[in-house]
């Protein structure tokens, strides 16, 4: 009866039974040669990478793809690592901001996060750039329901905890806090979507309520450290059904969930940009290093001034 179903298969698509078996022969059959045998082109006709410089030492690539879809006006970015510089397609682009919020960031509730605070003005100035060009910026925190504190793991609520209880960890009642304008803020639920923790910091929430109301900007909760893990998260679905290629990151923490996200990112098949001064981290510095070290490896390493010189 097997043998039957499969035979019928193959007559439908006018293939040998020996194709339906190998999928590599029976992809082909279908679709054609995926490959490509140009010595410039790395990739496939779906997603590749045309090398623009093939003679230098360090690469120019061009990620557009320009042979299957659509450009607009691309930009040519340089970079610092051992990528030159990269040419994108900005209709297919995106800036990724991972975690830049009160829980993070407010000097009450992170006093050590001064990194991740000199990081908003190079962010916010990413932000003009982004939307200046056509470009979405991607709003992407911690945001979880009460179904989520049912399903997390117990690593991640000891990690969130302050005293390895579920009581001090996620969903928590945090309590209140005095601004340093005397203004007193009830802080919410810990991490919850909705509390004012879970809320982008300072100058930054103003910015991101602008970009939604104007259409530029997208809001996406998650769940884990990274924006993109498992099979699909919302943010995932919405980079696939719009057919952003690639992804440039910042936030904090830049080796815990920009990272995290980041390298989620490389393993789908985006390209993937690390920008190193809207990013921050307050762990010691050698995570840093290793961020920057196999972000330049796995993709495009470079900071926001050049990235903004380049698009305007």
């Amino acid at each position: 009866m097997q043998l039957l179903k499969v035979c019928a298969l193959a007559s439908l698509f006018n293939l040998t039974a020996s194709q339906l078996y190998d999928s590599s022969n029976s992809i082909t059959a279908l679709t054609g040669s995926a490959s490509i045998a140009d010595d410039a082109t790395v990739g496939n006709y779906y997603n590749y990478w045309l090398n623009s410089s093939p003679s230098s030492n360090r690469t120019t690539w061009d990620l557009t793809r320009s042979d299957r879809m659509a450009v607009t006006s691309p930009k040519t970015i340089p970079f610092l690592g051992q990528r030159a510089a990269a040419t994108i397609e900005p209709s297919r682009s995106a800036l990724v901001i991972i975690d830049m919020q009160n829980f993070f960031l407010h000097p009450k509730l992170s006093p050590h996060a001064s990194g991740g605070r000199t990081a908003v003005t190079p962010t916010l100035n990413m932000i003009k750039a982004f939307r200046a060009n056509g470009m979405k910026v991607l709003w992407t925190n911690w945001g979880l329901d009460n179904f989520d504190l049912v399903t997390i793991p117990p690593s991640f609520i000891d990690g969130f905890s302050n005293d390895s209880t579920t009581a001090t960890s996620f969903g928590a009642d945090m309590g209140t806090i005095t601004d340093t304008n005397g203004t007193v803020i009830q802080v919410g639920r810990k991490l919850m979507r909705g509390s004012w923790n879970a809320q982008p910091w300072g100058d930054l929430y103003p910015a991101m309520v602008e970009g939604m109301a104007a259409g530029t900007d997208l809001y996406f909760n998650k769940n884990r450290l990274s924006g993109l893990w498992g099979a699909q998260t919302p943010l995932g679905l919405w980079l696939q059904e719009n057919e952003i290629t690639t992804l440039f990151f910042g936030g904090v923490n830049a080796d815990q969930c920009v990272w995290g996200t980041l390298l989620d990112a490389y393993y789908k098949g985006f390209d993937v940009v690390y920008v190193d001064d809207v990013a921050a981290t307050v762990s010691p510095f050698y995570a840093t290093q290793m961020v920057r070290y196999n972000a330049d490896l796995n993709g495009f390493f470079g900071n926001s001034t050049q990235i903004i010189d380049a698009l305007s």
